[in-house]
């Protein structure tokens, strides 16, 4: 059994911190990528506030498909380029969106979604897929998220990349 010490009433860096170091404690000994997947989706969704969904979708071809993830059932492919999730795939760039009804493009596999975050994971110059958050909330996610989420895809890339 786990159990972290992670501060959900401080700051963002803080709140951020504590979970790179859960996420790392979770996956130092594990080499299953899915397994690894399904924690960090569980740690995410157990102490980010405001979620309606997190999980991610893993780089097939030129495609992302579904992955671990908490929340409502999901779509199961994306194409490289389509929607927020494809976009970040297809530029290996986050995508910070505040109002997913205003993105050209916008993949609604959840009607409650009201902006969203997704960050590429990269490793060793591959892209091996991306964490994907929805809120139903507009404006949910700001700067710190997307620098927070970038950090806690940089302890699981390695873990996941086999």
């Amino acid at each position: 059994m786990y159990m972290f010490d992670i501060d959900r009433h401080g700051d963002k860096a803080s709140l951020y911190a504590d979970m790179a170091a859960a996420l790392a404690a979770l996956t130092a000994d594990e080499p299953d990528a899915i397994a690894n997947m399904a924690n960090a989706a569980a740690l995410i969704w157990e102490y980010l506030p405001d979620l309606n969904w997190a999980g991610f979708y893993r780089a097939i071809g030129q495609e992302l498909v579904l992955g671990p993830f908490q929340g409502k059932t999901a779509c199961i492919r994306i194409p490289f380029g389509k929607g927020v999730c494809g976009t970040a795939a297809d530029t290996r760039t986050a995508q910070c969106v505040s109002d997913v009804h205003e993105f050209p493009g916008h993949i609604a596999c959840d009607a409650y979604s009201a902006s969203e975050l997704v960050v590429p994971i990269v490793h060793e110059g591959r892209l091996i897929g991306v964490l994907d958050l929805d809120s139903p909330i507009k404006g949910r996610f700001d700067e710190q998220d997307v620098v927070g989420c970038a950090e806690l895809m940089a302890v699981l890339g390695p873990r996941i990349a086999a």
